[in-house]
């Protein structure tokens, strides 16, 4: 499984340690990297995987570092970087968050077997994921075969239908393989619902709103704490996999400007303006970003494609 790691990490040498382990072992790419936790916020960590930092930092030390990332919805992994012993420290640092631990000096083979393991972990939580996704469909599909009257048997296929329009979507914006496409196709089906009994788009509620209904359908759940930690997990894939629609866009649009799929897509789903600056960014070899996304803007577009595919 190959990750995108950001770095934060007050020592240069550190971070170019770091990256170059990384990248040699065939683990991923580093596709951020910040010296202390004051330059970071959640519009740098669309596309980002795993967060290695260091404990100790000027500005915001990486415990605090953790916990103002959360709040702002990031779920993935935390590793921690130090040379500090202090068992009270680390132990604080475990309670916040992280996920496991590397020690300074860095040494090439426990990052290796660190980090290998964060993935294999990753990718048994995705597959699990996966299979529980499938197994819900296919229980769902069952409920719709025992009892099959004529408007929920006419639902069913228009479901389908809607389905098989997503996908295809998904496949060419190069999404298809995100986490979050399987909350797109839940956001669209919503849509499709709340226009069938007579909403608008300019109906559609704020987006926090839309994924707490969202998950409650799905999980039945009315514990405001669990609700929040799923709004958010919801809110971060969502933006992370239209972030990675929007670097594909600007990627085929620098490699061909005339590329049928930028032309119609990108004008439509983004702002044209942040499509451009993306662009000069990957022309220029930036990993992170300074573009600013309007998810609803791209969430209201993609259910008019679908509507119109």
């Amino acid at each position: 499984m190959s990750l995108r790691f950001f770095l934060i990490e007050d020592d240069a040498v550190v971070r170019k340690m770091l990256e170059k382990i990384i990248v040699e072992s065939g683990l991923g790419e580093v596709v951020g990297q910040a010296e202390d936790g004051l330059h970071v916020s959640i519009d740098q960590l669309y596309s980002v995987d795993v967060i290695l930092i260091d404990l100790l930092m000027p500005g915001l030390d990486g415990i605090q570092t953790i916990k103002k990332l959360k709040a702002q919805g990031f779920i993935g992994p935390f590793i921690m970087i130090s040379q500090v012993e202090h068992k009270e420290m680390i132990g604080q640092a475990y309670l916040c968050g992280i996920d496991t631990y590397i020690h300074k000096p860095i040494n090439r083979y426990e990052v290796i077997s660190v980090l290998r393991r964060v993935a294999d972990y990753m990718a048994a939580v995705s597959s699990l994921n996966s299979i529980r996704r499938l197994l819900h469909t296919l229980e769902q599909s069952k409920k719709h075969d025992m009892y099959p009257s004529p408007p929920q048997h006419t639902a069913y296929y228009e479901k389908a239908g809607l389905e098989q329009k997503i996908e295809q979507l998904l496949l060419t914006l190069g999404i298809a393989g995100e986490s979050g496409a399987a909350d797109l196709l839940h956001i669209m089906q919503w849509l499709a619902e709340a226009e069938h009994n007579g909403a608008t788009m300019h109906d559609l509620p704020p987006l926090k709103e839309l994924y707490r209904q969202i998950i409650k359908r799905l999980h039945g759940s009315d514990e405001e704490s669990s609700l929040q930690k799923e709004i958010k997990a919801m809110e971060q894939r969502v933006r992370r996999m239209i972030f990675q629609a929007f670097t594909h866009l600007s990627s085929l649009g620098l490699t061909d400007y005339t590329n049928p799929t930028f032309e119609h897509f990108a004008p439509r789903l983004f702002d044209f303006k942040q499509i451009r600056l993306r662009m000069k960014e990957l022309e220029a070899g930036k990993k992170t970003t300074k573009c600013r996304i309007n998810v609803k803007k791209f969430l209201s577009a993609f259910y008019i494609e679908v509507k119109g595919a």
